[in-house]
């Protein structure tokens, strides 16, 4: 059990606020504070995925670059259930098993997230500072392309 990472994921309604995060992570507090305590545990990363103001308006020059940017209110998360709650674990359980991690913790929104609320929120322990960064990044490039989860924007009047 000890070479087991802790792997964790879950798609909630609404932003993910710190009463929501103990409310799902409550179950696992014990085992995480095991990990953590463990002496194998040298980082512990955390991204926190926000809405911001500005969002792209959709439309891409020929020069690659985005054309404009509008302001936003929320963004309206929709994702493929249960599909994508089995993929986000796969998801992780892969990323932690080819990146040797310790924990990973996945939390992602579904519905309506206003400006300055987090929809996504990672961490990730590890024996080292750099296979949690790769971890980290591969997560979230993975996340984005193979999880069937979409934003919409709510666009400000």
């Amino acid at each position: 059990m000890d070479d087991l990472p802790l792997i964790f994921a879950a798609i909630l309604s609404g932003p993910i606020d710190p009463a929501a995060e103990t409310r799902l992570l409550t179950p696992i507090a014990p085992a995480l504070g095991a990990v953590n305590l463990s002496g194998r545990v040298g980082a512990t990363l955390r991204f926190e995925g926000i809405v911001r103001r500005n969002e792209a308006s959709g439309t891409v020059e020929a020069s690659g670059a985005t054309a404009a940017f509008r302001p936003l209110t929320a963004l309206v998360y929709q994702s493929y259930d249960p599909m994508a709650g089995r993929q986000l674990e796969s998801l992780a359980r892969d990323i932690a098993r080819e990146f040797g991690l310790l924990a990973l913790v996945a939390l992602h929104s579904r519905g309506r997230v206003r400006v300055g609320e987090t929809s996504f929120v990672l961490t990730i322990s590890s024996a080292h500072r750099a296979e949690a960064l790769a971890g980290m990044t591969a997560f979230i490039d993975r996340l984005k392309r193979d999880v069937p989860i979409w934003k919409s924007p709510v666009w400000a009047e």
